[in-house]
């Protein structure tokens, strides 16, 4: 068997400590990406959950922008959680003028589709292919609003509304696995990267 994966985790802001943590227990070598030289050194990238305008605006300032979107179209697999979600979408509603995001998910996400920080709530859904059901804490979440013909839903709310998605080798979940003690997602995520590397 060869070396760990090193996976990367997008350090401008959000909640980059709990992945890194879940990652790291499930044996992978995590660093943190801040730099466009960062994206060099990995097998994979993780984009946390916090707020999604100010990780673009940041991207774009540290120059990340461009290389993370270069890296995924060439294949690397991304997994996004909540704003991760948003940031790997193809379009956006509901952002904030100028905002943009690295695309690659055929899907429409509409960003805080829950409203505001108490309307926060915790939930067990099922999730496409797995026999036992997912504790997810949704927080200032996104919702998909549309799945496009290329992507896949892979879990919703009672209501219908799609909050776990995947194409190819992205990975997205409107939702914080990282914080509910929840390690398939991201069990999954490092099954692609190793699929891949």
């Amino acid at each position: 068997m060869g070396a760990a994966p090193r996976i990367g985790v997008l350090a401008l802001q959000g909640d980059v400590r709990e992945h890194s943590a879940v990652l790291t227990r499930l044996g992978a070598r995590v660093s943190r990406v801040r730099r466009p030289s960062d994206l060099d050194a990995i097998d994979g990238l993780v984009l946390p959950g916090g707020e999604s305008s100010v990780i673009d605006k940041l991207a774009r300032a540290f120059g990340l922008q461009h290389p993370i979107r270069e890296a995924r179209a060439a294949g690397m697999p991304m997994y996004g959680t909540c704003a991760g979600l948003i940031l790997l979408a193809d379009r956006v509603t509901g952002a904030i003028a100028g905002q943009e995001s690295f695309g690659g998910l055929d899907v429409v996400v509409e960003r805080n589709a829950f409203g505001g920080q108490v309307e926060s709530f915790e939930t067990d859904l099922a999730v496409d292919g797995w026999d036992a059901p997912v504790h997810a804490a949704f927080i200032r979440a996104p919702v998909v609003t549309h799945v496009g013909e290329r992507a896949r839903a892979l879990a919703a709310l009672p209501d219908g509304r799609v909050v776990a998605v995947e194409q190819g080798n992205l990975l997205g979940t409107a939702f914080h696995p990282e914080v509910s003690g929840e390690t398939r997602f991201h069990e999954r995520f490092l099954s692609t990267v190793n699929a891949v590397r």
